[in-house]
């Protein structure tokens, strides 16, 4: 049910990593307008200055002056036209990277060379820097390793071994950390061909390097190299890095921090090993503080990190909050900033998960911003909340507070993205509905006593759908619910009648749930009948009638048996007691016949065409068993269109079987029916009849209940 957000090697930007932090910063600018008019014209004009650059580094490598200075430069207008990755496919076409491969390393010392080197380091800078920058394509990673940069770029990170300390030292060494970085970016084969390089050790000595920038590129470099490579962060760990990884955690340069706790994090991922030595190496609190920062970046990734800690570990889930990772976290949830809203909703989902945590998180204010999350058209962040709000629900001392803000309604209205969502969230209103018992009950009925007017409501219609139906008649007639959800109803407010709507359709399906209808109901006394062979037959008749014209035989005993409205005629003092023939108006022949078929055999086909008449007809004779069955077939035949027509027949002959059907499907469809210009009429002549229903229904629902367990 949980999806965790999956890891990245670098920042989250669209450019690559570290590739954001090479545009910014640059080479020394080139103040050539030739170049400015190359990468505006293209064409041939670029294909010249390429082949240039390239034969001068074929041509200068040498310690003489004038060589070492257009080797810089070449290197210079390389990187600058590399910037453009549009540009990229021409220049490695034309020949630049065996070409800058050459000036990764020192030229020979000859006799005759100035003792002192010019441009000392700046050539290899500029080279590192736009292979680097060649490196952006990914097609290019393997062909610019093939050619072997890998071992200079590796003896470059080590410049400052021989005591050597200068911005230009400093410049060569991140630069062909920057180039590590972006040769092994999303390749894992590169990956482990920087560790059989060596380029692993030389990278964790680095991080202790006085200069901040060193320190940033080498941590992004092992940032990269930790993605998904196991054996490669293991030797990073085993090369001692822990330590000075959590240091620059607490570091004041944001760039230093976010950096350190995206290594952690990629060497935290999948690795259980890595994750106890990370907090046994006293990770937790730096990163909590990381929470905090002023830098978003860094913020998300603590938050991611603190629920990778939190995957399994029950003791660390509670040293995470008890440390105060909540708060922080949960005002994370109301940042403009889509990504840290996932990272701290996926964190709080993971601490969610235990018991201990879970009314700590909703007490400090987590419920609100979780739910407000369920709106979001991103399906991870959407799911993370839902999550978070799955492990909330597991606590009874939470229920009341889901109730109250609303929770149950934002649950069963949202609309979520992904079916692992849709689950989830089913899953965490089968986990409220199995609370409401026992004291959360006692504390929600208390709420519906005493709350304002939108408590009292929110808790009703949340008890509609939740509550067990031995407890309806508590809820909604001892304690009033049933009236508060009868105002909804018959509320201006749309969106209010809707949620009544739908509550009390709940609660009549669980009522019927326990009081079954019949939908053939026998009649409602024990007769025997005398059968079909009777029906209009001749046969010891004693009465006939004449409808329509026409002759139909009966037999008094059988009409005698069958209604009040036939013992009257013919016990009590009506002319119709002696009388041989009697003749029967405002009746058709077909609706006559069915109902003395009805009396004779206790059963009949109705169709939808003759219903109504019949109807009619079992009202007047009193037949109830023959009205209940017209009021099943046109109950099932009821429309928006005729609901209002339907419910005004159900009163014309007080079909009450008829009237609950038009009650429900009023409540099923009032969404449907809210458009219809009478609506709002039916719905306020219909809410008598409804609470009428309702607390006929469920008191005949609580007996039966009662009954079943006796």
């Amino acid at each position: 049910m949980e999806q965790q957000p999956e890891r990245r090697e670098g920042r989250s930007f669209p450019e690559r990593k570290g590739q954001k932090r090479k545009l910014e910063e640059g080479a020394a600018a080139v103040e050539d307008r030739q170049i400015s008019a190359v990468t505006t014209d293209g064409g041939q004009a670029l294909l010249t200055e390429v082949a240039a650059q390239v034969s001068v580094l074929n041509s200068a490598f040498s310690w003489q002056e004038s060589d070492r200075a257009a080797a810089k430069r070449a290197t210079q207008v390389l990187a600058e036209l590399a910037k453009n990755e549009d540009l990229v496919n021409v220049i490695v076409d034309g020949g630049a990277v065996p070409a800058l491969m050459t000036h990764l390393q020192a030229p020979p010392y000859n006799d005759g060379d100035l003792a002192e080197k010019p441009y000392e380091h700046e050539v290899e800078k500029g080279s590192a820097f736009a292979l680097g920058l060649l490196a952006i394509k990914p097609e290019y990673q393997k062909l610019i390793v093939d050619k072997g940069a890998l071992p200079h770029l590796v003896n470059l990170l080590k410049r400052n071994k021989d005591g050597s300390c200068s911005r230009a030292v400093n410049s060569v060494i991140r630069r062909a950390a920057d180039a590590i970085t972006n040769l092994a970016h999303e390749n894992s084969s590169i990956k482990t061909r920087v560790r059989v390089e060596g380029g692993i050790p030389p990278l964790v000595e680095l991080l202790e390097f006085s200069d901040s920038k060193v320190q940033r590129a080498a941590a992004g470099a092992l940032r990269t190299l930790a993605f998904k490579n196991d054996d490669n962060k293991n030797q990073i760990v085993e090369c001692n890095a822990l330590p000075t990884l959590i240091l620059m955690l607490g570091s004041e340069d944001a760039a230093i921090h976010y950096e350190a706790v995206g290594v952690i994090g990629n060497l935290v991922h999948s690795s259980p090993h890595i994750k106890k030595e990370v907090l046994a190496a006293g990770a937790l609190q730096p990163v909590i503080g990381l929470l905090s920062s002023c830098c978003p970046e860094s913020q998300r990734e603590a938050a991611l990190l603190l629920g990778q800690f939190a995957s399994t570990d029950s003791d660390c889930k509670v040293h995470i909050v008890q440390r105060g990772a909540v708060r922080p976290l949960i005002e994370m949830l109301q940042s403009p900033d889509v990504q840290l809203k996932e990272m701290s909703a996926f964190a709080l989902g993971r601490l969610a998960q235990d018991a201990h945590n879970q009314a700590g998180i909703a007490h400090s204010g987590g419920l609100g911003p979780l739910l407000k999350l369920l709106d979001s058209r991103n399906g991870s962040l959407q799911h993370n909340a839902a999550f978070a709000l799955y492990g909330l629900a597991d606590n009874e001392d939470n229920v009341s507070d889901f109730i109250r803000v609303g929770g149950i309604q934002k649950l069963q209205d949202g609309e979520f993205i992904v079916q692992a969502t849709k689950d989830c969230v089913s899953k965490t209103l089968k986990r409220l509905e199995e609370k409401i018992h026992g004291r959360v009950l006692r504390h929600l009925l208390y709420l519906m006593r005493i709350s304002e007017k939108s408590i009292q409501r929110r808790v009703a219609l949340a008890l509609a759908h939740l509550c067990s139906p031995e407890d309806q008649r508590t809820i909604f007639i001892d304690d009033n619910g049933l009236e508060l959800l009868l105002g909804l109803l018959g509320s201006l407010n749309t969106k209010q009648q809707l949620d009544g709507a739908a509550a009390l359709y709940k609660l009549a399906n669980k009522s019927m749930a326990l009081s079954p209808v019949d939908a053939a109901p026998p009649s409602p006394t024990q007769r025997v009948y005398l059968g079909e062979q009777y029906v209009n037959n001749a046969t010891l008749s004693d009465v006939t009638f004449l409808v329509e014209g026409r002759t139909f035989y009966a037999h008094r005993i059988c009409l005698l048996a069958s209604s009040d409205a036939f013992r009257a005629m013919f016990d009590g003092g009506y002319r119709e007691k002696d009388a041989r023939d009697i003749e029967i108006p405002n009746i058709k022949w077909e609706v006559f016949e069915l109902m003395m078929r009805f009396i004779y055999t206790g059963s009949v086909d109705i169709t939808n065409e003759i219903s109504k008449d019949l109807l009619r007809a079992a009202d007047q004779y009193l037949l109830e068993g023959l009205k209940r069955l017209c009021e099943y077939t046109i109950a099932q035949d009821i429309t928006l269109e005729s609901i209002g027509d339907m419910y005004e027949l159900s009163e014309a002959f007080h079909a009450m079987s008829l009237r609950q059907a038009c009650i429900l499907f009023i409540l099923e469809h009032f969404d449907k029916l809210s458009s219809m210009p009478w609506q709002n009429e039916l719905v306020q002549r219909t809410i008598p009849e409804i609470r009428e229903y309702f607390c006929r229904a469920l008191t005949k629902s609580t007996t039966n209940l009662q009954s079943l367990r006796l």
